[in-house]
């Protein structure tokens, strides 16, 4: 732990008075919204949260060579796309606590959730037009898209059992790496660089933001709720069985088939999972005899592994760029996503 707040305080510090300028457009923003918007809008801002995604886009411009206005606009607008995100989703999960407050659906009520939500969204978009930049209106267009595209998916895909790591990987790319991946391709364009460095920035991006994925796929299993800021085991009560749970799953012992194969999965582990998912809840099963089951297959240390080539990828997707202050914040960015515990 003490590892990974060095490593923030390192790459914060870099942009800390960039990140400030962001929290006071954003502030801006949200205070000329109209009641409640503004009320709610103000209650997300002052919920915290690592600020990590614009932190990313800033650094990514920097390591481009741009620092500047438009970084800071576009750093408040994903992190504004970020919050519309989480309301809708606390909505749709029927989520009660949010980084250790209550969501604010269930302060406000899902109406008036869901319409905040959808202001977000439009105002990021009207500030992203003041910049006459269709390469920028382009790569939002598609990463919200994409986002709302994976929370459509992952309905389709709840209380589902048969679940592959290509299913759970589209989903971390959809919902959570589009979103890094586009703020450091963001980055990039600031930078007025070469189409070949703006691809491996957002791979790199896109790297980061599933090993960010899985590695909050692993706290959900391994963190406490004080750390999380809600209950644990929160994805699999909600009909979402995530990377380390197929994992497992996969890894369990099984019979053999008539046929003299494995089908790959455990059966005992299969039954208490399945009642999960039927019941919504943990009322025949305990939580505890889930933890093991993802422990005791290997499922944790093959997710964590995975979550390690990840950042190993995205640290090989910044040779491109020359050797500065930002390119190492940028190689830090997924040691401090490794380390993180909440």
């Amino acid at each position: 732990m003490a590892f990974a707040v060095q490593i923030a305080k390192g790459i914060f510090e870099l942009v800390r008075d960039d990140l400030a300028l962001v929290e006071q457009e954003i502030a801006a923003q949200s205070g000329a919204a109209i009641e409640p918007v503004a009320e709610i809008a103000g209650y997300l801002r002052e919920g915290g949260g690592k600020r990590l995604r614009p932190a990313l886009l800033l650094l990514a411009a920097g390591a481009a060579g741009y620092r500047g206005p438009s970084a800071i606009r576009m750093g408040a607008i994903v992190e504004m796309i970020h919050s519309a995100t989480l309301v809708h989703d606390d909505v749709i999960d029927g989520a009660q606590t949010r980084r250790g407050r209550p969501s604010t659906n269930a302060r406000w009520g899902n109406h008036m959730s869901v319409l905040a939500g959808d202001w977000l969204y439009m105002q990021s978009f009207e500030m992203a037009l003041r910049e006459r930049n269709f390469a920028i209106l382009d790569i939002l267009i598609n990463l919200t898209q994409n986002m709302v595209e994976g929370e459509l998916l992952q309905l389709t895909r709840l209380g589902r059992i048969d679940l592959t790591q290509a299913d759970a990987t589209e989903l971390a790319y959809r919902k959570t790496a589009c979103l890094f991946s586009g703020c450091a391709r963001l980055g990039a364009v600031l930078g007025r660089q070469p189409k070949h460095v703006e691809e491996a920035l957002a791979e790199y991006g896109r790297n980061a933001g599933l090993a960010f994925q899985l590695v909050d796929d692993l706290l959900d299993f391994t963190a406490s709720p004080e750390q999380l800021g809600k209950p644990v085991l929160s994805d699999l009560k909600e009909g979402k069985v995530t990377l380390p749970l197929i994992f497992a799953l996969e890894n369990g012992a099984a019979p053999q088939t008539a046929d003299g194969n494995s089908n790959g999965h455990s059966p005992e582990g299969r039954r208490l999972v399945a009642k999960v998912l039927e019941e919504r809840g943990f009322l025949s099963v305990r939580p505890e005899q889930i933890t093991r089951l993802v422990g005791e297959t290997g499922a944790l240390a093959r997710a964590s592994d995975l979550a390690k080539d990840y950042v190993s990828r995205a640290k090989a997707c910044l040779e491109e760029l020359p050797e500065t202050e930002y390119r190492r914040a940028l190689l830090a960015v997924p040691d401090f996503i490794l380390e993180r515990k909440n």
